[in-house]
């Protein structure tokens, strides 16, 4: 079970680090754009053949991120968390994987075990944990509180769509031009669980 102290701690990937499979980061075009109710639908097609392809090595699996939010403008990137027992197993799930056209982006074994696939078309980015990680118990977090906070939802649209100047090639800069609110986001969360 993960503690709250567990789920407040964010992760900070030291710049030395290169945890990209091939060297170097995909390039690809950063936009933002209005929501799009197929999303959810998009979801539960690939989640389908996800748990068919991996069955009991499946322990969990999430709709995570903007795409999951309704009426939230987003990266047009479907973000899905995949919970296995143990993410260095890689034999458990890599080769199922990619037979469904997933390919393996991220290695990062200090960040529970992280392992980042790429889908093609529609895009995906499927995060792969080990078990009972607070990353993702995070993720949910988010995800539930902004389905419920128009407030914050209309927030965090607003600085995304701000965050994007200038970054059209650079997920990087882009995740840093949000990161201040998105903390805040978090901090409100934290607060109304009584964590803090």
């Amino acid at each position: 079970m993960v503690s709250p102290k567990e789920i407040m701690e964010h992760y900070v990937i030291d710049p030395q680090d290169s945890y990209f499979v091939n060297g170097v980061p995909p390039v690809e075009n950063v936009v933002v754009v209005a929501y799009d109710p197929l999303w959810p639908e998009i979801y539960s097609t690939l989640a389908s053949k996800i748990k068919s392809k991996l069955g009991s090595h499946l322990l969990k699996i999430d709709h995570v991120g903007s795409t999951a939010v309704p009426g939230l403008a987003a990266k047009p990137v479907i973000d899905i968390d995949l919970t296995v027992a143990d993410a260095a197993d890689e034999k458990t799930y890599v080769l199922a994987l990619e037979g469904l056209g997933y390919r393996l982006i991220v290695r990062e074994p200090r960040f529970h075990g992280h392992r980042l696939f790429h889908y093609d078309n529609p895009r995906v980015n499927l995060h792969v944990f080990t078990r009972d990680t607070p990353e993702t118990a995070r993720h949910l977090l988010f995800r539930d509180w902004l389905r419920q906070s128009k407030k914050d939802c209309q927030l965090y649209a607003d600085v995304k769509l701000d965050a994007i100047k200038g970054c059209s090639l650079d997920i990087q800069q882009y995740h840093e031009n949000k990161s201040k609110v998105v903390h805040e986001i978090y901090h409100k969360i934290f607060k109304g669980l009584g964590y803090i």
